[in-house]
């Protein structure tokens, strides 16, 4: 018998194959933060996601035994992940922000945003009445989740959602036929703001590249393996970030709102634009990594003197 067939004949059940999950994630110091940050979390989303059972569910299963063909599906995941070292969503084609899934592949960055979770209800401290918001843009759209996530948040909503990658804005047209909004969400090739016109909007969202060049100069194989142009944000990671500031304040309506996730990038922000009142909002796993502002405090910003010095 080879190492294969004992493999599948040793490990029966769910709680056999996690155990081994976690061993062989472990064992390969594989490097997580795709939707899990342990070798435990990744080891059950790959057997959750191989058995069609809800992600969220692991303690019902644990001592289901699985058939030959279900074992032999895992164990080609969990071989996948090792020797590929590809981010576990890749393997299955599925993402998850806030219980709700998104197809994936390499073609777009992973989608983890911390505005996901802000969109699910903490958005209201500078979004209090969704009722009234009419049109919202997405920049960056990339697999379109955020977009998709907004017209769920904003039942009124328009959303127009860009991305410069026209393979990102593919994998974004099967999310948003999947979830049935191809009515209220258009997908357009752009670079930030550029073929919008005078468009306007009650709500800018973004997610864009905000990793520094040293940053991305160290990635681990998990995050080589997304597109880079979804990373890379130039030496301090904030190239795209001070041209949003730059040109939002014209796209958004007089009470409209930009909101913006940076990483790491406040304490830089904060020095280079002293006259902007940035509001840092904070989740459950993040402080300080997303910000907002007011039609009225770009507009300010834009006709004072100073407006943040260049790097």
């Amino acid at each position: 018998m080879t190492a294969t067939e004992t493999r599948l004949s040793d490990l029966v059940t769910v709680r056999d194959w996690l155990r081994y999950g976690v061993s062989r994630f472990r064992g390969a110091k594989l490097v997580f933060g795709h939707g899990t940050s342990t070798a435990l979390d990744e080891a059950a989303f790959l057997i959750l996601s191989a058995l069609d059972l809800p992600i969220d569910q692991l303690e019902p299963w644990l001592d289901c035994r699985l058939t030959g063909d279900e074992r032999v599906r895992i164990a080609g995941l969990i071989d996948a992940r090792v020797v590929t070292r590809k981010p576990a969503p890749y393997l299955v084609n599925r993402a998850y922000i806030r219980g709700r899934d998104f197809y994936v592949d390499e073609r777009v960055i992973v989608p983890r945003s911390y505005i996901g979770e802000l969109l699910d209800g903490e958005l209201a401290s500078v979004v209090p009445d969704p009722e009234t918001v009419t049109s919202v843009l997405d920049l960056c759209t990339g697999s379109g989740c955020l977009a998709i996530l907004a017209a769920l948040t904003y039942p009124n909503a328009i959303v127009d959602a860009v991305d410069l990658s026209p393979d990102a804005l593919a994998v974004a047209q099967r999310n948003v036929t999947d979830y049935g909004l191809e009515g209220r969400i258009t997908l357009q090739q752009s670079d930030l703001f550029a073929a919008l016109g005078s468009r306007k909007y009650d709500l800018i969202i973004s997610n864009p590249p905000y990793v520094s060049a040293e940053a991305v100069a160290a990635f681990p194989p998990e995050y080589r393996a997304e597109p880079m142009m979804a990373h890379a944000g130039g030496v301090d990671g904030l190239d795209l970030v001070r041209r949003i500031l730059a040109e939002a304040a014209r796209h958004l309506e007089r009470d409209g709102v930009l909101v913006v996730e940076v990483g790491t990038g406040l304490d830089i922000l904060e020095e280079d634009y002293p006259q902007l009142p940035f509001l840092w909002l904070e989740t459950e796993d993040s402080s300080g990594e997303v910000f907002a502002l007011t039609s009225a405090e770009l507009q300010a910003a834009t006709h004072s003197e100073g407006r943040g010095r260049k790097r």
